[in-house]
């Protein structure tokens, strides 16, 4: 290559650099926040949380009332002996620690639902030391928050809340919390995701990020490099050399905050729709050229959905003015918007879009506006599950019309090792005899990951036959 050659490549270079530092034209944000600076602000405004529960001793096991097949009180005198020597559960206390900040300067804290909920004694240590009694002033377990309050004569450091909507991927964020019982440990990172969905809950939209995040951390701030807190330290999956955290975003927990300060419980608005996710192939059975929205799967009787016209098969692409682009963005939506409050939507139905307007309804306790077993049910257990029908047994090949079916089996799952196969009807899980895919769906809420799934199933054959699998 000629010298003059290199000397334009050179200048090119130059030039490029030169006008990346221009202030007009950088295409980064500024470098890293002083995270040292921050600690020392913010620290002060996190606290350790300690709780105890008082455990009752179970009843002494007492020996099955039967009769004694051999004629003599030999096994009688032994079995009795058996049971009155099992030692007997004393009273006891289980401790846990997690993590909390202080939002106002009057001793209001934020933490999760799972840290204090059913807690006998909840206490409070501040960073200087103090430590004090907090009282639980409200809990909400569908998106894992708790409001408590601690009283003291002079004005707390609090922290400030900030908007989680606005913050970005690859933004800085700082963790303060109280890991492996560690006090006020600091951990940075990135936001690595946002609008995370983790099978938690009917409301998951969490922030995931790559701060190291510990059991200890529940409840503890996400700082963002302003030093305002985006989001609640909430959940971790572990795995290899490391972890990944998840936090729940402070804009959705500020309405929640404002409801349990001022009556202690959340209420929610509600449609009574089941729906799923629209895959690429279901919208273009729609005739929808685009996978955006979220398919109504079942319309409930009685509800604001039925009343407003609402029918399976609508699709449901803008909510109050804003546009569906998860079909799990709809609960969130529907659960912020004030009870009676008329709502626009705008669905797809026989190929045109319309206007439909629906008064937004009380969630009743215990319910969700939730998407069909189909989606949940299938990552959880591997298995796709329906209400059976008329069509849908003709469709199987099942004599029966009533009842809950499964339609697939997903590869490589737990259920396929099972030998579970589709067309097979549910007797019953765990013990429950569901009849219905909510009440299906409520007992499988209730499984862990690992947990052992015990199925009495019905094969298309008409033997029946329980298989146990793990959840996945």
């Amino acid at each position: 290559m000629s010298i003059s050659v290199v000397s334009s490549v050179r200048f090119l270079v130059m030039g490029i650099v030169g006008a990346l530092l221009l202030p007009g034209l950088s295409l980064a944000k500024p470098i890293s926040p002083d995270f040292v600076e921050l600690a020392k602000k913010l620290n002060p405004t996190v606290v350790n949380i300690r709780t105890a529960k008082n455990i009752k001793p179970k009843p002494r096991a007492r020996r099955p009332q039967q009769q004694n097949p051999f004629g003599n009180n030999f096994f009688d005198e032994f079995f009795n002996r058996f049971f009155d020597e099992m030692p007997q559960q004393r009273p006891h206390r289980e401790q846990s620690l997690g993590t909390g900040f202080i939002i106002s300067a009057d001793g209001y804290i934020l933490t999760n639902n799972h840290v204090v909920n059913g807690a006998d004694e909840v206490m409070v240590k501040l960073s200087d030391g103090r430590e004090l009694k907090g009282e639980i002033k409200g809990l909400d377990e569908k998106v894992d928050l708790a409001l408590i309050k601690i009283s003291n004569h002079e004005k707390l450091p609090f922290a400030e809340l900030g908007d989680s909507d606005a913050i970005e991927v690859g933004e800085w964020v700082m963790a303060i919390g109280n890991p492996f019982g560690l006090s006020h440990t600091v951990t940075a990172g990135i936001v690595s995701a946002k609008g995370r969905v983790i099978g938690s809950g009917p409301y998951d939209d969490y922030i995931q990020t790559d701060a190291s995040i510990n059991p200890g951390n529940s409840g503890g701030p996400l700082f963002s490099a302003q030093g305002q807190v985006v989001g609640i330290n909430t959940a971790i999956i572990s795995g290899g050399a490391g972890g990944i955290g998840f936090a729940i975003p402070i804009s959705m927990a500020k309405s929640v905050v404002t409801q349990l300060r001022d009556s202690g419980k959340v209420t929610r608005g509600y449609l009574g729709v089941r729906f799923q996710p629209l895959t690429a192939d279901l919208a273009k059975s729609f005739g929808l050229d685009h996978d955006k929205g979220a398919l109504i799967a079942s319309v409930e009787k009685d509800t604001p959905a039925e009343k407003a016209g609402l029918k399976s098969g609508d699709v449901i692409l803008e909510y109050d003015g804003k546009p569906i682009n998860e079909g799990n963005e709809l609960p969130r939506f529907v659960a912020a918007t004030p009870i009676d409050k008329k709502v626009k939507l705008v669905i797809f139905r026989d190929g045109k879009k319309q206007d439909v307007f629906i008064v937004v309804a009380k969630l009743k306790d215990g319910a969700s506006e939730t998407t069909s077993a189909g989606s949940n049910e299938s990552d959880r257990l591997g298995i796709t599950v329906e209400e059976l029908g008329k069509d849908s047994a003709e469709r199987l090949g099942i004599r029966d019309t009533k009842g809950l079916v499964v339609t697939e089996v997903k590869a490589g799952s737990s259920a396929e090792e099972a030998g579970i196969k589709p067309g097979s009807m549910i007797i019953e899980i765990n013990g429950h005899h569901p009849e219905t895919l909510d009440t299906f769906a409520s007992v499988v809420a209730k499984i862990k990951k690992g947990d052992v799934v015990r199925l009495l199933l019905k094969r298309t054959d008409g033997s029946v036959h329980y298989v146990a699998m793990k959840a996945e």
